[in-house]
């Protein structure tokens, strides 16, 4: 979750059209498969999924060349929607299935498990192979058989001609030596950065050949870790995979969904659901970016983030910024924001870079933020892209957070929360992040208790949290060179 999210609820790209199948992104069925005798021809008759797409940012920024977003959230109250863009980082899958069965049968094993059948008589079944688990199985004439589960399994298909005792198709999923698209269909740091070690991890794990669509910024900064895997910049370029074997998309769904995830986000973290979609190890490891750059300042400093794409993800507490910047700079360090944007909000409010804080906004390269991080004594900011950065550069992070529950992110032991009002509705199954209302507060919207999640975290707390980070890390005062809880000097000595 950070800058410009646009967590998508779905992963469809484009409405099915004329022979095409249903598209991921349609409701989540009760059933495991959907069965589509209908002649190809006749299939645009069915009821068709609307295209998904991010959502629009609803963040408008000073000095900007766009044109600012109608503001839909200024009254509080309206219930209209604007209409979803396109996305340029969702690949759709093929349109026809990939591999060539007997007697004109084709399959796939992109956005689940398909299978396009000619005219005649056939039973299909669809398996679990891991657990010998018949999930599906029917009778048809002609058309699709469609899993509704999205996520990694492991897919055993069979096709019987009706009334013959064996299977003329009989095919269990094997990534090893295919080409297999993973697809990354948000333009955001945070959940890209969080879901990368997994995706990396499916790819050792199968041998596959891999191919990773992403947004552009992160796969420059992605690339060069990875070299046997293929990372195609969105929208920039062309998948390199054409007819992949097998494709697998990366998202945060809500409402219940357990057609794209087989656990809810919510109940496991925004980086661990990737492992559950592709079924590897979901224990968290930062992924690889290149550190070992070049030290652009020279006296010790601090590295702080304080924006984000919606309301409820800044620290709401009115002096707490101010308060932990002029803690920092009285020992002596520097601090340096690293916000894409000095100044964000939406309608009427805005949100600016803390006082006394140096300017090092900006549409910066990642790679020279990452550069600013690697150096810094430490980091500060919220449950945002650039925290996940930081995790990557191997900084200690102290992380603001209430409207998420710490199991939301990485571990980090200078987690900021406070246990005493409404906190953790992000997390809350019962609740539904909406994306279009920048001032989104389920529970205490338009009240006194709106953003009490972090309103009540204040600057002593997390001055405590980054006490005692200086003390696990043994990091003594810029200023005097004495450790963190000696008595401060009435008089600055001169810096050297």
């Amino acid at each position: 979750m950070e800058n410009n999210n646009s967590n998508i609820q779905t992963n469809n790209g484009q409405p099915a059209q004329g022979g095409l199948p249903p598209q991921a992104g349609q409701p989540a069925a009760q059933q495991t498969a959907v069965r589509n005798p209908v002649p190809a021809q006749n299939a645009s008759q069915q009821a068709q999924p609307a295209p998904s797409g991010a959502a629009p940012q609803g963040v408008a920024t000073v000095n900007s060349q766009a044109v600012k977003p109608t503001d839909v959230t200024a009254a509080g109250n309206t219930s209209v929607k604007p209409a979803k863009p396109y996305n340029p980082f969702l690949v759709p899958v093929p349109p026809i299935p990939t591999q060539e069965g007997p007697m004109g049968i084709k399959f796939d094993f992109n956005d689940g498990a398909r299978v396009l059948l000619p005219k005649g008589q056939w039973h299909v079944q669809l398996e679990d192979a891991e657990s010998d688990n018949i999930i599906f199985a029917c009778d048809t004439d002609e058309g699709w058989v469609l899993s509704t589960k999205k996520y990694y399994v492991q897919f055993r298909i069979k096709v019987w001609v009706r009334g013959q005792a064996e299977p003329v198709l009989n095919h269990t999923l094997n990534l090893e030596n295919r080409h297999v698209q993973v697809n990354f269909p948000v333009g955001t740091i945070g959940d890209i950065v969080g879901w990368m070690t997994y995706a990396v991890r499916f790819a050792e794990k199968h041998k596959c050949a891999t191919e990773f669509t992403l947004a552009k910024p992160l796969a420059e900064v992605f690339a060069g870790q990875y070299p046997g895997i293929i990372f195609t910049p969105l929208p920039d370029s062309k998948p390199q995979f054409q007819n992949p074997y097998a494709t697998y998309r990366m998202g945060l769904f809500f409402r219940g969904d357990k057609t794209c995830q087989p656990i809810d986000f919510r109940q496991v973290g925004l980086h661990r659901t990737a492992g559950y979609i592709l079924g590897v190890d979901p224990r968290e490891e930062a992924p690889k970016v290149k550190l070992g750059n070049p030290r652009m300042i020279k006296e010790r400093y601090v590295v702080i983030a304080t924006k984000s794409s919606s309301q409820a993800k800044f620290w709401n507490n009115g002096g707490g910024w101010e308060q932990v910047v002029g803690y920092l700079k009285a020992m002596g360090y520097r601090v340096i924001c690293i916000d894409r944007d000095a100044v964000t909000g939406f309608g009427f409010v805005w949100n600016r870079m803390p006082h006394g804080a140096e300017d090092f906004t900006g549409n910066r390269p990642l790679q020279e933020r990452i550069a600013l991080m690697e150096h810094a004594d430490f980091f500060i900011g919220l449950s945002s892209g650039l925290s996940w950065l930081a995790w990557c550069a191997k900084r200690p992070v102290v992380l603001i957070s209430g409207f998420t529950l710490p199991i939301c992110e990485y571990y980090t032991p200078y987690r900021v929360f406070s246990s005493h009002g409404c906190n953790g509705c992000w997390d809350d199954v019962n609740e539904n992040f909406d994306h279009y209302d920048f001032f989104w507060c389920p529970k205490h919207k338009n009240t006194d208790r709106q953003y009490e999640c972090t309103r009540l975290i204040t600057g002593k707390q997390v001055i405590g949290h980054i006490n005692r980070l200086m003390k696990d890390y043994d990091l003594t005062r810029p200023i005097d060179g004495q450790p963190v809880d000696a008595p401060m000097p009435t008089v600055a000595p001169q810096q050297k």
